[in-house]
């Protein structure tokens, strides 16, 4: 057995890693941010903070997008930089990993999260694969062995998975290009269309985390920051909750939809147990306000809502490496097992 465990789970957005040894997780913004091409200035939260403030020498980017690891090196450097951050010291010793995929990608697209950790300096001893789905269901705390059926529903930044689970395993999977990202995009665009105004996509983020509601109940109200495109000039405008549910309902419809295509193609004893708990809600885009309440209403279903949704992915890989009889729920990627 391994000296240290390790889990991690690659977010579009935030980049999660947890150590058994100290039962320390780390949970911050997935960026890195180098100066003068190779230099690394700054990665996670601290490197979110340069995002469309930094000048030209210092390039700050995101390398997971919709789900899947884009920019390989610098998805590798990051990884070295949580790793110490969590170990506090260099990279030296050894460890088992085991890291969370989506389900619905490709076999490549899956062995990049492997290699990921296969090919950087940290030494891995084994490395372990186990579906995000499986995981989340594990961290909101469902028995994922037994055979009664449970329908998962992450909403992530770039993507959202819903995904029917029994038996261990994934009966039926969607994953669409719909995130808080892209509710973000919109709120810019309604934005600028309204009020010739250009607001940044991190002032579009706290817009939506302080005004979007999923059912328009709300009359709140902030201020928004940004460029007229007319005088090409510093300004401001009142943005109230009900432009922001404007920018953001057809989003919102286009992941209810997806979920009622699975309700669909679900076996109708599966649909039974699934009538009878709900679905889970889980991913940090569920924390728009109401959002639950719409999906109710749109699916007839309970929704069950964790308390923490953004690392129920992350508590779940914690459970699994820690819990002997859940160890099953891991496998190595076919083409990286050896004789």
């Amino acid at each position: 057995m391994a000296q240290h465990l390790y889990g991690i789970d690659l977010g579009t957005s935030n980049f999660k890693i947890f150590g058994l040894t100290n039962k320390k997780t780390i949970n911050e913004k997935n960026v890195i941010a180098k100066k003068n091409r190779d230099e690394v200035f700054q990665f996670g939260d601290p490197a979110f903070e340069m995002f469309e403030k930094a000048p030209s020498n210092i390039e700050v980017s995101f390398p997971v997008k919709f789900g899947v690891i884009a920019d390989i090196k610098n998805m590798d450097i990051l990884f070295e930089c949580f790793y110490k951050k969590l170990n506090g010291k260099n990279i030296s010793g050894s460890g088992d990993f085991c890291i969370a995929v989506p389900t619905d990608i490709t076999e490549v697209e899956k062995r990049a999260f492997y290699d990921m950790i296969a090919e950087s300096r940290v030494k891995a001893k084994r490395i372990n694969v186990v579906e995000k789905p499986i995981a989340d269901a594990v961290g909101v705390g469902i028995d994922v062995d037994s055979p009664k059926g449970n329908l998962i529903v992450n909403i992530g930044a770039d993507t959202t998975e819903i995904s029917v689970i029994s038996l261990g395993g994934i009966v039926l999977s969607k994953l669409i290009k719909t995130g808080g990202s892209k509710l973000d995009d919109a709120i810019c665009s309604v934005v600028r269309k309204k009020y010739n105004l250009i607001i940044g996509k991190r002032t579009a983020e706290q817009i939506k985390m302080n005004l979007a509601d999923a059912m328009n109940s709300s009359e709140a109200s902030c201020t928004a920051f940004g460029r007229n495109i007319v005088t090409g000039l510093p300004a401001s405008k009142d943005i109230n909750s009900e432009l922001v549910y404007e920018a953001i309902s057809e989003c919102l419809h286009s992941i209810i939809d997806s979920i009622k295509v699975i309700l669909e193609r679900t076996p109708p004893e599966l649909a039974a147990d699934i009538m009878s708990t709900g679905l889970y809600l889980t991913g940090g885009s569920s924390l728009i306000k109401n959002i639950d309440v719409l999906i109710k209403k749109e699916t007839g279903l309970k929704v069950n809502l964790d308390d923490n949704p953004e690392e129920t992915v992350i508590n779940g890989i914690a459970k699994i490496i820690s819990t002997a009889k859940l160890k099953d729920l891991m496998y190595i990627p076919r083409e990286k097992q050896y004789n």
